[in-house]
């Protein structure tokens, strides 16, 4: 027979303590630290590290705050009523999470350390736990509303939450299934990451260092098929970007293209809207989208989407937030803060590849005004200058590299469904309703 408690938070817990913030240079007796905001959280999940604060703390103050595998990062203070976001999010440490972050790892001061009694509790499943109580809202409950920002009220969660206790080998084989879902999506992220990295490494040799063009030049081989060598030069001449293969051209992108050419109207007959805003985007990942009834979409909603556009933030641009659109529904429509770029006169698989090279977010960024959210506007991302080879050369590139494109892309919807039947699974099996198989097929 299974055996279940109850208890709130605050009997299984060995530890919790507020985060710091510390100073952006150093000072005396400070250590330098990376310090995890709720902000953060889902950009690790995306595998991106570089946006975590580096920053000096106290070291006596630090030293009582060091994250350690199995820790949890409880998010207290931040979220609001107006994004729809409540605190209450939760992240799990991991050894990978530390070993990517180096030096000395802390929460950020709108965070809570939390570390819970391992006799009692795994640490995978009362994360679990803490992501239930945030997926059904009930993390809500323990919010108080400040002068626009939600507090968390840490005290008063501790003693009302109440997480369901089953043995430890029970918890643990809950966090197994759960974990296993993680992990496909984690594997999928990280593929995908790899087929696009291949895509730019590609364009850069071909478009940017010419290396067939150098390699035919000095007389050795390309490496590359004969019908594609041909139509490399063998040569270059001098242009405005510096020396380019003899017989190209420097030609803007947006003689390549056409940006915001399709906007969303009111006479446009729709029953609902799937909105994608700028925080909802990565390097490459759509986070989340929201559904809203027509008409009832923010009046943001207004970049359509088609297949092959790549959309990128004209909002702080040299962060990279991109994503490339397949197969979109009709009902797909994007944030005005966004230029949409719809291939016409080359690829969709070359468009992409070359609005997304690192070199180009960096120069938007130095390009983007404004003091709070500096920003380019579209026109100056259609201005993006490129050696252009010709339509032949280009479709070579896309017929090569559309399939990992496309892969990838598939990666990417089959974890957006993974973490849906993640978000199912949860509440059922935290709860018990749905029983797990435990180890030799024994029953729970």
């Amino acid at each position: 027979m299974r055996r279940v408690t109850d208890a709130p938070v605050r009997d299984v817990l060995e530890f919790a303590i507020g985060g710091g913030w510390g100073q952006e240079t150093e000072f005396e007796d400070s250590v330098p630290v990376r310090v995890i905001r709720g902000t953060d959280f889902e950009r690790i999940r995306n595998g991106n590290y570089s946006e975590v604060p580096a920053r000096y703390e106290k070291a006596s103050k630090a030293k009582r705050r060091i994250l350690k595998p199995g820790d949890i990062v409880l998010e207290i203070s931040g979220g609001s009523r107006t994004s729809n976001q409540s605190t209450g999010r939760s992240f799990l440490i991991s050894e990978a999470v530390l070993a990517n972050l180096g030096e000395i790892v802390i929460p950020a001061s709108f965070c809570r350390l939390v570390r819970f009694d391992r006799n009692t509790i795994d640490p995978r499943y009362a994360y679990y736990a803490l992501q239930e109580m945030y997926v059904s809202g009930r993390a809500a409950l323990y919010e108080q509303q400040s002068t626009g920002i939600s507090n968390f009220q840490f005290e008063y969660f501790l003693d009302s939450e109440v997480i369901s206790l089953p043995p430890l080998e029970e918890q643990r084989a809950i966090a197994r299934v759960l974990g296993a879902l993680d992990d496909k999506i984690e594997l999928n992220r990280r593929m995908s990451e790899t087929l696009e990295e291949m895509a730019r490494a590609l364009f850069r040799s071909w478009f940017v260092d010419f290396d067939p063009v150098h390699a035919k030049a000095e007389g050795r081989p390309s490496g590359l098929p004969p019908d594609l060598d041909a139509l490399f030069p063998a040569s270059f001449e001098a242009s405005e970007l510096g020396e380019i293969p003899a017989g190209w051209e420097v030609t803007a992108i947006s003689s390549l293209t056409s940006i915001n050419d399709w906007t969303l109207r009111a006479k446009d007959e729709l029953e609902f809207i799937d909105y994608i805003e700028i925080s909802a985007v990565s390097a490459g990942t759509i986070e989340r989208m929201e559904r809203y009834a027509r008409g009832e979409e923010p009046s943001r909603a207004r970049r359509r989407l088609r297949h092959g556009d790549t959309v990128l933030s004209t909002v702080r641009p040299d962060r990279g937030s991109y994503f490339l659109c397949l197969d979109p529904t009709d009902s797909l429509v994007a944030s005005t803060g966004f230029a949409v770029i719809t291939p016409t006169s080359a690829p969709w698989a070359f468009v992409h590849t070359a609005m997304t090279q690192p070199d180009l977010f960096q120069r938007l960024g130095y390009l983007a005004d404004g003091a709070a959210y500096p920003a380019v506007r579209p026109n100056v991302v259609g201005e993006a200058e490129i050696a252009w080879g010709g339509p032949a050369i280009a479709a070579r590139f896309h017929e090569a590299i559309a399939p990992n494109l496309e892969l990838s892309a598939r990666g990417r919807r089959q974890s957006n469904t993974l973490e849906g039947l993640r978000d199912a699974l949860l509440p059922r099996l935290v709860s018990g309703e749905l029983r797990v198989a435990m180890p030799g097929g024994r029953e729970p």
